[in-house]
């Protein structure tokens, strides 16, 4: 098919508020090798965007400026190494930059088959919390069958497919929330506990909700003072994983606690990691999770959509704190 010269991109030219999001015309890229490009039919919003918007989050070397970091859509065109069959596969997929487009450039290892079972807006809410708590909370904290899991921000994107993953693993999840609305959001989601932070210490009511014996892995997203706290809340042999630091970059911690009860500290950031890395995890994925997505067993929860022209209104939206689940940008 013939493919226009020029798209629809948000790509600002400094950083600002959600404001500067506004649609401008940008060259559609080119896949280079083992790459396809993408029509882009959805576009997740992710936390990240909005650091990356204010200037606090420059994108990785060789990333596009133009922001997103996952899509669902069409593919339209093949780099060279890429089999000719993919052309018109329903794909979605997590990349390193250029989602908030009309086209986007993804490798073809990062990509999963959109199957029936879901909406383009439902596949492009996935790819980046999907892959962050798997490879985090599966592969990092190695979470088993009947292990206790404590998460923050449990109606985030990332705190809401942590209980979907939770609830087909067999994993135990307290997630904790700013609201009594929110706490009954998430157990209506299907966590099995969720405590209010703001009205209630989450350290002793972890205590109460296990009979003293904490959880086996805490997924953070806080950082800074909450984490001496979160290592109180783990069981002996306990697994603390750190992904974001949205409450600062320090930590003071009681190592002999750490010794004491054998814990292990551990956190990574996926955005920078290797297109090797990235394939490996979403083959891994395919195998262990997708399955459930094609049954209609997985689905990411979608708080509200909006037009790639009101890029700025997703963003308010995600600022204001007030979502449950995923913001997504529907394109075309």
């Amino acid at each position: 098919m013939a493919l226009p010269e020029t798209m629809l991109a948000i790509d600002p030219e400094a950083p600002g508020g959600p404001e500067v999001l506004v649609p401008v015309s940008r060259p559609i890229p080119q896949p280079g090798p083992g790459e396809v490009l993408v029509k882009v039919a959805a576009a997740g919003v992710n936390r990240p965007e909005v650091m990356q918007r204010k200037g606090m989050y420059p994108p990785p070397p060789g990333a596009p400026s133009i922001l997103g970091m996952e899509i669902a859509g069409k593919v339209v065109a093949l780099g060279e190494g890429v089999p000719g069959e993919v052309i018109g596969t329903p794909v979605c997929a997590l990349i390193a930059g250029g989602a908030y487009a009309e086209y986007a450039v993804a490798p073809i290892g990062q990509c999963l088959p959109v199957p029936p079972a879901i909406s383009m807006v439902e596949a492009a809410a996935i790819p980046e919390t999907l892959f962050t708590v798997w490879s985090n909370v599966f592969e990092r904290a190695y979470a088993v069958d009947g292990d206790w899991i404590l998460v923050h921000g449990g109606t985030s994107g990332i705190g809401t497919m942590a209980i979907h993953l939770a609830n087909l693993f067999g994993l135990t999840i307290i997630v904790t929330a700013g609201s009594d609305e929110k706490c009954e959001a998430a157990k209506r989601i299907g966590a099995d506990h969720a405590i209010n932070y703001k009205t209630e210490d989450f350290v002793a009511r972890v205590q109460e909700i296990t009979g003293g014996k904490g959880v086996n892995i805490v997924l953070d997203m806080v950082g800074g003072d909450y984490v001496p706290r979160n290592l109180q809340c783990l069981a002996e042999d306990g697994r603390h994983v750190s992904i974001a630091v949205q409450g600062g970059l320090q930590a003071t911690i009681p190592i002999f606690e750490i010794m004491r009860k054998r814990l292990t500290l551990t956190g990574s950031t996926l955005r920078p990691r290797s297109v090797e890395f990235k394939s490996l995890l979403a083959d891994e994925i395919h195998r262990a999770v997708w399955p459930f997505v094609a049954e209609g067993k997985l689905k990411p929860v979608i708080d509200e959509t909006f037009p790639l022209a009101d890029a700025a209104g997703a963003h308010a939206r995600m600022e204001a704190g007030d979502h449950v689940g995923k913001i997504v940008l529907t394109v075309g």
